[in-house]
């Protein structure tokens, strides 16, 4: 049917804001904190998760919006709210962010640790003994590694890093108090383990564990510190900096040199927060941020403990009874008893979907690559791929006389710069060809390109997939690998790594849809022949799963998409923009966002159904850095069994009613429950347990 109604799509009432979608992410990341089907110690790990994201978000995305309001550049946002209204919105939300997150910790967390036998102690509650013992370890193990810090006109204020710990200690000296600052030290745990009496105990039962912070342990003991000087008292900070990277790599001579230049500069980047105990007095608040240079709307005091990204710590100890039970992931028929099973690859494609099928068959295919005296040549992309990678130790010993090694490391992946520069410095010293892909954009397509001789002539194999070549993250984020020797995929990757490590200038693929070039246009091609089927009276229906939906132009689609009679579904785990529930706009549209034991990594588009439908994997969220910003690849499955089990799984985790949320007109989540007899369905446990 047509639609008549003339509608403003643009308005900015049918925008989400983008940095207030994120804040409600990162809510849910934190309600897993209370949810009790989560064992303990991983929830546990949820709460240091969810800071763990907090300072990220300081760092780029705050850092970005106050660098606006200095430089007086706003950025155009769809929702037409200024860089100085977003700040207020972010401060206001984060503060009662804090609270929750610490109400968390000392309510539910550590009564019911002390429960299960671990018990995280205040400094203040120990005996004599127990404080005597942390003395001695202070004199043992502390007191030589700290460095002391006087503030006064012979001692200029010190450097604070990024995100460390720090005690603003007060001293008398005279008749007047004075400064210093003590770095506490990231060289040791955060959680202090003291010693227990071995006594006897129940079957099934474990020795207690007690711990306290190691802070407090210093702060107990800044008399060794400042010998023959009254400490009148301590107080806990920490400094959030700029920690966007800022390379003009037109200019760059060397590129991996520029980058490991600026990694150097990014501790010493512009303060963008402050965040210190409830206790410090405003007074010393006032002092502390006018010298890191912090805006009055960036301090936050909340209450101890600061930093909770290490409470993962907690995850070490040895309970497992308290971690997530391990799963054995499925290892598939086509891939045993062949390493490399290229052979099997002619008889069909492999479609894995991680962590529910292993990862060894992706480790396997570069290593049986790598030892195949057939193979010619191997291409591969590296962009978070995490330490002692056995994928680059494939390459590195493929490397021979007879085999091209190729390898594109992405040296600007965000927070991993320093191990991808690690990387490819091993790898060029072995002689492997490694390239930074395209000057102005990040290489993010997750590509492996095969080419072997047999008898035949050559033969040119491929894996895609929509995450990182990481066994790591492969075993907690959920993503599709794809294999396959589809003669017209592997000549798109041929061209597409040529574009990568030359000067060619390709803009035409045959299957792939590749960013910046043809990606976005197909994309909006393809949204719209669903548009012009529901206008037909036709099925039309679109379902997409991505992390984050951002750009204004794919919303637009949607959004007349919707209007058509498309129905749309979204599974968007992170940061949504478009506004679901509109009448006349966006009423066909549904948005949820899963949040689980597993990170939902893995990027879906489907449209169509039936014989018609279209199913495309690959690693680009639709947003305006991945459309226009990267080397991004989506890929279509070209047999029948694949495209149907990928919206099984879709299907499954649409109808999920206990790892899903809602996403409401407000712009705010609603935890979906079963409802009207339904039996409750948690998509993720259902994978583990019965396959796709």
């Amino acid at each position: 049917m047509a639609v008549v109604e003339s509608v403003n799509l643009s308005d900015p009432k049918l925008y989400i804001n983008r940095q207030l979608s994120w804040l409600e992410f990162n809510e849910r990341v934190l309600e897993q904190a209370k949810d009790k089907r989560h064992p303990l110690l991983e929830r546990a790990r949820f709460l240091a998760i969810s800071e763990t994201n907090l300072d990220e978000f300081f760092m780029i995305r705050v850092a970005g919006l106050q660098k606006q309001v200095a430089t007086e550049r706003p950025a155009t946002v769809a929702d037409g709210t200024t860089p100085e209204e977003q700040l207020v919105q972010i401060h206001s939300r984060i503060s009662r962010f804090y609270n929750e997150q610490r109400r968390i910790l000392h309510e539910e967390l550590v009564p019911e640790l002390h429960t299960a036998g671990v018990h995280l102690m205040p400094y203040d509650e120990l005996d004599s003994g127990r404080k005597e013992e942390l003395r001695r370890r202070f004199e043992r193990e502390m007191q030589p590694i700290l460095t002391p810090l006087a503030v006064d006109p012979a001692h200029p204020f010190p450097h604070i890093s990024n995100l460390s710990l720090n005690l603003l200690v007060v001293i008398r000296d005279r008749d007047r108090d004075v400064m210093a600052r003590v770095k506490v030290p990231n060289t040791l745990p955060r959680f202090l383990r003291l010693s227990m009496p071995d006594s006897p105990t129940e079957p099934g039962k474990h020795h207690p564990v007690m711990l306290v912070r190691l802070e407090e342990v210093i702060a107990a003991n800044l008399d060794e510190l400042f010998p023959g000087h009254h400490v009148v008292n301590s107080y806990v900070f920490q400094v959030t900096r700029n920690a966007d990277l800022v390379i003009q790599e037109d200019e760059a001579a060397d590129l991996l040199q520029a980058i490991e230049d600026e990694l150097d500069q990014r501790r010493f980047g512009e303060s963008v927060r402050l965040v210190v105990t409830s206790d410090m007095p405003q007074r010393l608040r006032t002092w502390l941020a006018g010298h890191l240079g912090v805006q009055a709307g960036s301090l936050h005091a909340v209450p101890e403990p600061i930093g909770l990204a290490q409470v993962a710590e907690l995850t070490h100890l040895d309970r497992p009874e308290l971690l997530y039970p391990s799963i054995s992931p499925r290892l598939p028929e086509e891939t045993l008893g062949d390493p490399s099973f290229f052979s099997k690859l002619e008889q069909g494609d492999l479609l894995l979907y991680h962590p529910y099928d292993s990862f060894v068959p992706v480790v396997d295919f570069v290593r049986g690559a790598a030892s195949d005296p057939d193979v010619l040549a191997i291409k591969q992309t590296l962009y978070r791929v995490g330490s002692h990678s056995p994928i680059v130790e494939a390459l590195l010993d493929a490397r021979d006389e007879d085999t091209q090694v190729a390898v594109l490391v992405e040296l600007k992946a965000r927070f991993d710069e320093e191990p991808n520069i690690v990387w490819a410095r091993q790898l060029e010293g072995e002689g492997v060809h490694v390239s930074y892909g395209v000057v102005g954009l990040k290489t993010h397509a997750k590509l492996c390109l095969i080419v072997r001789r047999d008898d035949s002539g050559l033969r040119r194999y491929v894996h895609l997939g929509t995450g990182n070549y990481n066994p790591n993250t492969a075993r907690i984020y959920t993503d599709f690998s794809y294999f396959t020797d589809d003669p017209e995929i592997a000549n798109d990757v041929s061209d597409l790594f040529n574009y990568l490590t030359g000067y060619s200038k390709q803009e035409e693929y045959s299957k792939l849809l590749v960013a910046p070039v043809t990606l976005r246009q197909r994309l909006l091609a393809l949204i719209e022949e669903q548009r012009d089927a529901a206008e037909r009276g036709e099925p039309a229906r679109i379902t997409m799963k991505l992390n984050s939906l951002t750009d204004q132009q794919m919303i637009i689609a949607l959004y007349r998409a919707s209007r058509a009679g498309v129905r749309i579904n979204l599974v968007i785990r992170g940061i949504c923009c478009l506004r679901p529930g509109v009448a006349g706009v966006s009423e066909n549209i549904s948005v949820v966002s899963l949040v689980g034991r597993f990170l939902e990594h893995a990027r879906v588009l489907i449209f169509g159904e039936g014989e018609k439908q279209k199913v495309y994997l690959g690693s680009c969220d639709l947003m305006e850095r991945n459309l226009d910003g990267r080397v991004e690849t989506l890929f279509p499955l070209r047999e029948r069994q694949h495209r149907e089990r990928v919206c099984r799984i879709l299907n499954l985790q649409i109808a999920d009613n206990v790892n899903a949320w809602q996403l409401n007109m407000d712009g705010c989540y609603s935890r979906k429950l079963p409802e009207n007899g339904e039996q409750p369905l948690d998509s993720q446990l259902t994978l583990i347990h019965e396959g796709t």
